[in-house]
Protein backbone atom coordinates (compact mmCIF):
# COMPACT_ATOMS: atom_id res chain seq x y z
CA UNK A 1 0.00 0.00 0.00
CA UNK A 2 1.56 3.34 -0.97
CA UNK A 3 1.97 5.67 1.44
CA UNK A 4 0.44 9.08 1.55
CA UNK A 5 2.92 12.05 1.27
CA UNK A 6 1.33 15.60 2.47
CA UNK A 7 3.58 18.71 1.61
CA UNK A 8 3.17 21.26 4.14
CA UNK A 9 3.84 25.19 3.45
CA UNK A 10 4.20 27.40 6.85
CA UNK A 11 4.41 24.43 9.28
CA UNK A 12 5.83 25.78 11.56
CA UNK A 13 3.95 28.92 12.34
CA UNK A 14 1.32 29.31 15.23
CA UNK A 15 -1.46 27.38 13.82
CA UNK A 16 0.60 25.03 10.93
CA UNK A 17 2.79 23.12 13.87
CA UNK A 18 -0.67 21.67 15.13
CA UNK A 19 -1.28 20.69 11.84
CA UNK A 20 1.91 19.14 11.26
CA UNK A 21 1.57 17.26 14.93
CA UNK A 22 -1.85 15.61 14.62
CA UNK A 23 -0.86 14.95 10.32
CA UNK A 24 2.45 12.67 12.22
CA UNK A 25 -0.07 11.09 14.58
CA UNK A 26 -1.88 9.76 12.37
CA UNK A 27 0.92 8.30 10.22
CA UNK A 28 1.01 10.69 7.24
CA UNK A 29 4.46 10.96 5.39
CA UNK A 30 5.60 14.82 5.10
CA UNK A 31 7.25 17.29 3.75
CA UNK A 32 8.25 20.30 5.07
CA UNK A 33 9.29 23.55 2.96
CA UNK A 34 11.25 25.53 5.61
CA UNK A 35 12.94 28.96 5.31
CA UNK A 36 15.35 28.25 8.64
CA UNK A 37 14.91 24.80 9.30
CA UNK A 38 17.88 25.01 12.10
CA UNK A 39 14.83 26.87 14.18
CA UNK A 40 12.14 23.43 13.52
CA UNK A 41 12.15 21.47 16.87
CA UNK A 42 9.55 18.41 15.51
CA UNK A 43 11.81 15.27 14.69
CA UNK A 44 10.01 12.25 13.32
CA UNK A 45 10.91 9.73 10.76
CA UNK A 46 8.22 10.60 9.09
CA UNK A 47 9.47 13.92 8.03
CA UNK A 48 11.81 15.17 5.29
CA UNK A 49 12.54 18.97 5.10
CA UNK A 50 13.60 20.84 2.04
CA UNK A 51 14.92 24.48 2.51
CA UNK A 52 13.30 27.28 0.96
CA UNK A 53 11.20 29.83 0.15
CA UNK A 54 7.81 29.58 -0.84
CA UNK A 55 8.11 32.68 -3.24
CA UNK A 56 10.69 30.83 -5.24
CA UNK A 57 9.82 28.77 -7.12
CA UNK A 58 11.94 26.32 -7.79
CA UNK A 59 12.41 25.43 -3.87
CA UNK A 60 8.19 24.94 -3.78
CA UNK A 61 8.67 23.14 -7.01
CA UNK A 62 10.91 20.90 -5.37
CA UNK A 63 9.16 20.14 -1.98
CA UNK A 64 6.12 19.30 -3.73
CA UNK A 65 7.73 16.32 -5.78
CA UNK A 66 5.57 12.80 -5.38
CA UNK A 67 3.22 14.32 -2.51
CA UNK A 68 -0.19 13.22 -2.90
CA UNK A 69 -1.85 16.95 -0.95
CA UNK A 70 -0.53 20.46 -0.74
CA UNK A 71 -1.59 21.99 3.09
CA UNK A 72 -0.77 25.57 3.09
CA UNK A 73 -0.85 27.43 6.40
CA UNK A 74 1.36 30.31 5.48
CA UNK A 75 1.47 33.69 7.68
CA UNK A 76 2.90 36.66 7.06
CA UNK A 77 6.48 37.42 7.14
CA UNK A 78 7.12 40.27 9.77
CA UNK A 79 8.51 43.53 7.77
CA UNK A 80 8.53 41.90 4.32
CA UNK A 81 6.05 42.47 1.24
CA UNK A 82 2.59 40.55 1.69
CA UNK A 83 3.83 36.89 0.12
CA UNK A 84 0.19 35.33 -0.39
CA UNK A 85 0.08 35.55 -3.88
CA UNK A 86 3.26 34.59 -5.02
CA UNK A 87 3.59 31.77 -3.12
CA UNK A 88 -0.31 30.44 -4.35
CA UNK A 89 0.56 31.23 -8.12
CA UNK A 90 4.16 29.37 -7.75
CA UNK A 91 2.16 26.22 -5.87
CA UNK A 92 -0.51 25.95 -8.62
CA UNK A 93 2.04 26.07 -11.26
CA UNK A 94 3.72 23.46 -9.95
CA UNK A 95 0.88 21.51 -9.37
CA UNK A 96 0.28 21.46 -12.50
CA UNK A 97 3.45 20.62 -13.69
CA UNK A 98 3.54 17.65 -11.11
CA UNK A 99 -0.38 16.17 -11.68
CA UNK A 100 -1.16 17.03 -7.79
CA UNK A 101 -5.29 17.56 -7.66
CA UNK A 102 -6.12 19.09 -4.53
CA UNK A 103 -4.40 21.81 -2.49
CA UNK A 104 -6.00 23.47 1.00
CA UNK A 105 -4.85 26.63 2.20
CA UNK A 106 -6.06 28.85 5.05
CA UNK A 107 -6.67 32.49 4.67
CA UNK A 108 -8.41 35.96 7.37
CA UNK A 109 -12.01 35.88 7.77
CA UNK A 110 -11.28 39.70 5.25
CA UNK A 111 -11.63 37.59 2.09
CA UNK A 112 -14.49 38.28 0.04
CA UNK A 113 -16.74 35.47 -2.46
CA UNK A 114 -19.31 36.19 -4.28
CA UNK A 115 -22.17 34.33 -2.59
CA UNK A 116 -21.00 36.03 1.11
CA UNK A 117 -23.43 37.06 3.52
CA UNK A 118 -21.44 39.09 6.09
CA UNK A 119 -23.02 40.26 9.25
CA UNK A 120 -22.36 43.82 10.26
CA UNK A 121 -20.02 42.43 12.48
CA UNK A 122 -17.84 40.75 10.09
CA UNK A 123 -18.05 43.23 7.45
CA UNK A 124 -16.51 45.73 10.18
CA UNK A 125 -13.62 43.39 10.68
CA UNK A 126 -12.95 42.82 7.22
CA UNK A 127 -13.10 46.96 6.55
CA UNK A 128 -10.95 47.54 9.51
CA UNK A 129 -8.22 44.82 7.87
CA UNK A 130 -8.38 46.56 4.74
CA UNK A 131 -7.90 50.39 6.53
CA UNK A 132 -4.73 48.95 8.71
CA UNK A 133 -3.00 46.51 6.54
CA UNK A 134 -4.04 47.09 3.14
CA UNK A 135 -1.44 45.70 1.13
CA UNK A 136 -1.74 42.19 2.75
CA UNK A 137 -5.49 42.26 2.83
CA UNK A 138 -5.75 43.21 -0.78
CA UNK A 139 -3.33 40.09 -1.74
CA UNK A 140 -4.72 37.67 -0.14
CA UNK A 141 -8.15 38.59 -1.75
CA UNK A 142 -5.92 37.96 -4.97
CA UNK A 143 -5.60 34.82 -3.92
CA UNK A 144 -8.72 33.76 -3.45
CA UNK A 145 -8.81 35.24 -7.21
CA UNK A 146 -5.95 33.16 -8.67
CA UNK A 147 -7.41 29.91 -7.49
CA UNK A 148 -11.06 30.24 -7.74
CA UNK A 149 -9.63 30.19 -11.69
CA UNK A 150 -7.42 27.54 -11.38
CA UNK A 151 -8.67 23.93 -12.34
CA UNK A 152 -7.33 22.35 -8.65
CA UNK A 153 -9.35 20.95 -6.22
CA UNK A 154 -8.56 23.80 -4.07
CA UNK A 155 -10.55 24.35 -0.63
CA UNK A 156 -9.77 28.24 1.19
CA UNK A 157 -10.76 28.02 4.89
CA UNK A 158 -11.53 31.53 5.39
CA UNK A 159 -10.91 31.94 9.41
CA UNK A 160 -11.13 34.31 12.51
CA UNK A 161 -9.20 35.04 15.43
CA UNK A 162 -6.79 31.42 15.85
CA UNK A 163 -6.15 30.76 19.71
CA UNK A 164 -2.81 28.49 20.12
CA UNK A 165 -4.56 25.67 22.10
CA UNK A 166 -5.17 21.78 22.53
CA UNK A 167 -8.01 22.20 23.95
CA UNK A 168 -10.82 21.46 21.28
CA UNK A 169 -14.46 22.86 20.90
CA UNK A 170 -17.61 22.20 18.56
CA UNK A 171 -16.65 23.94 15.25
CA UNK A 172 -19.22 24.97 12.33
CA UNK A 173 -18.77 25.97 9.11
CA UNK A 174 -20.98 28.54 6.44
CA UNK A 175 -19.81 29.55 2.97
CA UNK A 176 -21.49 32.87 3.87
CA UNK A 177 -20.42 33.98 7.24
CA UNK A 178 -18.37 33.52 10.23
CA UNK A 179 -20.78 33.33 13.22
CA UNK A 180 -17.83 32.74 15.38
CA UNK A 181 -15.06 35.19 17.06
CA UNK A 182 -11.92 32.29 16.70
CA UNK A 183 -11.45 29.00 15.96
CA UNK A 184 -8.73 26.44 17.77
CA UNK A 185 -5.81 25.42 16.07
CA UNK A 186 -6.33 21.91 16.63
CA UNK A 187 -9.74 22.32 15.80
CA UNK A 188 -8.46 23.97 12.47
CA UNK A 189 -6.04 21.10 11.91
CA UNK A 190 -8.20 18.33 12.50
CA UNK A 191 -11.04 20.07 9.82
CA UNK A 192 -7.87 20.74 7.46
CA UNK A 193 -7.04 17.24 7.79
CA UNK A 194 -10.66 16.00 7.50
CA UNK A 195 -11.63 17.95 4.42
CA UNK A 196 -8.46 16.75 3.10
CA UNK A 197 -9.67 13.21 2.91
CA UNK A 198 -13.46 13.96 2.44
CA UNK A 199 -13.71 16.54 0.31
CA UNK A 200 -16.42 18.22 1.23
CA UNK A 201 -15.34 21.89 0.38
CA UNK A 202 -13.71 21.42 -3.22
CA UNK A 203 -13.90 25.45 -4.98
CA UNK A 204 -15.17 26.77 -2.28
CA UNK A 205 -14.02 29.00 0.73
CA UNK A 206 -15.96 28.19 4.12
CA UNK A 207 -15.80 30.03 7.00
CA UNK A 208 -14.67 27.56 9.92
CA UNK A 209 -15.55 28.70 13.53
CA UNK A 210 -15.70 27.36 16.63
CA UNK A 211 -19.21 27.70 18.78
Amino acid sequence: MKTIKIAVIGGTGKSGKYLVQQLLQKGYSIRLLLRNPEHFEIKSPLIEIVKGDARDYESVFLALQNCDCVLSMLGQPKGESSIFSTATSHIIKAMQQLGLPRYIVTTGLNVNTEIDSKSEKVQIATNWMYEHYPETTNDKQKEYEILSKSELNWTMVRLPLIRQTNDSFPYQTSLTDCSGDFISATDLADFVIREMQEGHFIKKAPFLYNF
